[in-house]
C-alpha cells in the first residue's frame, strides 16, 4: 500500500503524494481561500542558484538563506565532491499548523522532497536549539544533492540520514531531545534497532524514530572514523553507478556488510558503558536526586509539624 514515510531526514513520497504535496502548498500559499481571515500572501525571490518562495514577514529570512546559499551549496560540494547542478526550490512556513498539514508528523521541522527538488522548512523551529536555518538547509540539500545522484532504491534510509547529518553538524530534522540519551539506553539494554531494518523505513513511533536517526549518524561517523571519508565516498560512488549496499561495502572496504556491522556495533558498545551512561546524563540525575531529596524535606516537615500541632493540642487539653 503506498504511504509516505519519512525517508532518513527527508519526506519520501509517491508521485501521487507529491502531486498532493504541490496541491496543498498551491492551497496555502498561491491560492488565497475565500475569507480574508485565511488569505496567505508569497512572495518569491529568484536567483540562478535558488528560489525562495515565503511570506512577506520573513523576507529578511529568505534574503538571509539567500545570502548563505551559495556557501553551503560549495561546502556540500568540497565535502561529497559531486556538483549540485540543480535550482532547488525552498519554502519557508511560519504557520506550524500548516506545516504539520504536510508531515504528518510532529517531531518533523523540514523536509525534503526529492522528485521535486523541494525544501520546506518549519521556520517557527529555526530559533530553537539546536536547530539554525543555515544548518537545516544544508541538511536538506545534502539529501537533495544525494538523491540526484544515487537511485532511491540503491540508498539505504539509514546513510542517507547518517550522511546528511554527519555534513550538517549532526542537526537531524527532528526534534530528538537530549543527544545520544536514547542509543545509550538502546546499547546498554542490548535493543538497538539493525541497521537492515532502517534500510527503507524508519520506524513511526517517538523513541525509535530518535534511536534510528541517532543510530544513522553514529554508524557514519564510525566509517569516517576507522576507514576515513574516502570509504564513505567510495560507497557513494558504487552506489551511484548502481550497486547495492552490500556490494558497494565489499567493494570499497573489501569485507562483506555484515562484518561492517559487527565492527560498528562493537565500537559503540566498548564506547558507551554505564559509566558513561551516568556521566551524559549526570545533570539530569543529580536533578532527580535534588527533586527526591526536596520532596522528602517537604514531608519531613509536614510531620514535624503535624506532631509539633499534635503535641500542643495535647497539651492544651491536660490545662482542661
Amino acid at each position: 500500500m503506498n504511504k509516505p514515510c519519512i525517508e532518513s531526514g527527508l519526506i519520501r513520497f509517491y508521485p501521487f503524494q507529491l502531486n498532493c504535496i504541490s496541491l496543498l502548498l498551491c492551497a496555502l500559499f498561491f491560492f488565497p481561500a475565500n475569507s480574508p481571515a485565511n488569505e496567505v500572501e508569497t512572495e518569491v525571490i529568484n536567483t540562478p542558484g535558488v528560489t525562495l518562495v515565503f511570506e512577506p514577514h520573513l523576507r529578511p529570512a529568505a534574503e538571509e538563506a539567500v545570502k548563505m546559499y551559495p556557501d553551503i551549496k560549495t561546502s556540500l560540494e568540497k565535502l561529497l565532491r559531486w556538483e549540485i547542478n540543480f535550482r532547488p526550490v525552498i519554502m519557508m512556513i511560519s504557520n506550524h499548523h500548516d506545516f504539520q498539514k504536510m508531515t504528518g508528523n510532529e517531531l518533523i521541522v523540514a523536509f525534503a522532497a526529492s522528485d521535486q527538488n523541494l525544501i520546506v522548512i518549519d521556520y517557527t523551529k529555526m530559533h530553537t536549539d539546536p536547530f539554525t536555518l543555515e544548518a537545516t538547509m544544508k541538511h536538506e540539500l545534502c539529501h537533495l544533492l544525494l538523491h540526484n545522484y544515487i537511485k532511491r532504491e540503491n540508498l539505504p534510509r539509514y546513510l542517507d540520514e547518517g550522511i546528511a547529518q554527519w555534513s550538517s553538524g549532526g542537526l537531524a530534522d527532528i526534534i530528538t531531545g537530549k543527544s545520544n540519551s536514547v542509543l545509550d539506553e538502546a546499547v546498554l539494554s542490548d535493543s538497538c534497532l539493525g541497521l537492515r531494518v532502517l534500510t527503507a523505513d524508519f520506524p513511526g513511533d517517538k523513541r525509535h524514530l530518535i534511536l534510528a536517526y541517532e543510530e544513522s549518524k553514529s554508524f557514519v561517523e564510525y566509517i569516517i572514523r576507522e576507514y576515513h571519508l574516502e570509504a564513505v565516498l567510495l560507497i557513494l560512488e558504487q552506489l551511484k553507478g548502481g550497486q547495492d549496499m552490500d556490494h558497494a561495502v565489499q567493494a570499497s572496504l573489501s569485507l562483506s556488510f555484515g562484518e561492517l556491522e559487527k565492527g560498528w556495533y562493537t565500537d559503540i558498545k566498548n564506547r558507551i558503558t554505564w559509566l558513561t551512561f551516568l556521566l551524559n546524563n549526570l545533570y539530569e540525575i543529580l536533578f532527580f536526586i535534588s527533586s527526591l531529596l526536596l520532596c522528602l524535606a517537604y514531608v519531613k516537615a509536614v510531620l514535624k509539624k503535624r506532631a509539633y500541632e499534635k503535641e500542643t493540642e495535647d497539651e492544651g487539653n491536660m490545662f482542661h
